[in-house]
């Protein structure tokens, strides 16, 4: 029987990939804690757990008339981003899939009513950086894929398909690790602006309002108070969370969506990026299992 050993809602900025000199410049010459954050998520959780699969909900991998979840069984290649070239270009990358897990989600999607998931091999399919920007941190070896956010998709279909991915993995044999990439609050500032708001500092979210609900949805998952959250999407949609926060919903939905207890461990500061809320959470497996033993 498979299990979901952990889970974390980490940003994937681009800021973590640029080189040490350009980075600390974009901060007054200060290190930002969403980089020394994944150094330490690696030392102290990764090497810990070993997980056999990483699966990443990626809140950059938009489509539309179904999810999609990556089925290969190998991808190697060179990434370069269409949205920041300069930054992030030539980026090699070589990985194991998990096919195995891919279509076990598919075939548990077909037979389940008004939820719709396709695995897909194509080796032409693009890759984004909410994926690849992990694995020079958090990649050693395990098994890595990915699953769309479904931009037609309401709270339900992220429940739906959440709930889906997290029965597969128990039906599976493989110890699996979740990761909801993704920033909460997401407006960045205009162009002649944000040049000026690149510093970490809390201050350079686009609006106080955004900055108050990153506030309340970081302190209530540190609490582990996922229904609170979830209860609230609606609200918080209001300041634009990243991919509606289907990246979030899908992984809370495999730990047992409102059930779910387990409390977070922040392994960042809150830190803006050009006007939008990031930060690193990680839940650890609850002794008495994610739905708080129910």
């Amino acid at each position: 029987m498979g299990e979901i050993v952990g889970a974390g809602l980490l940003a994937h900025v681009p800021t973590i990939v640029l080189p040490d000199d350009i980075r600390r410049s974009l901060n007054n010459g200060h290190e930002s804690t969403l980089y020394t954050g994944l150094h330490n998520l690696r030392r102290e959780v990764f090497d810990v757990l070993q997980p056999d699969v990483v699966l990443v909900f990626d809140s950059h991998w938009f489509t539309t008339v179904e999810f999609v979840v990556t089925s290969h069984q190998h991808r190697t290649g060179f990434y370069t981003s269409d949205e920041l070239p300069r930054g992030m270009s030539s980026v090699p990358y070589d990985f194991e899939g998990s096919p195995e897990l891919a279509h076990l989600i598919g075939k548990i999607a077909e037979d389940t009513p008004e939820c719709w998931v396709t695995p897909i091999d194509n080796e032409h399919l693009p890759l984004a950086y909410a994926t690849l920007n992990f694995l020079p941190f958090l990649h050693d070896g395990q098994k890595w894929m990915s699953m769309s956010v479904c931009q037609t998709a309401e709270q339900r279909d992220f429940a739906t398909v959440g709930r889906v991915v997290g029965e597969a993995i128990a039906q599976s044999d493989l110890r699996v690790a979740l990761i909801a990439s993704g920033a909460v609050s997401h407006t960045f500032h205009h162009l002649r602006d944000l040049r000026e708001r690149e510093a970490a500092g809390e201050e350079h979210i686009y609006s106080p309002e955004a900055r108050d609900w990153d506030h309340r949805v970081i302190d209530a998952l540190l609490e582990g108070d996922h229904a609170q959250v979830l209860a609230e999407m609606d609200q918080f949609l209001s300041v634009k969370p990243e991919g509606r926060f289907g990246h979030y919903q899908m992984m809370a939905a495999a730990l047992g969506g409102p059930a779910c207890t387990a409390p977070g461990r922040l392994f960042s500061q809150y830190e803006n990026s050009i006007g939008t809320g990031q930060v690193h959470i990680w839940f650890d497996r609850p002794d008495h299992g994610w739905t708080g033993g129910q």
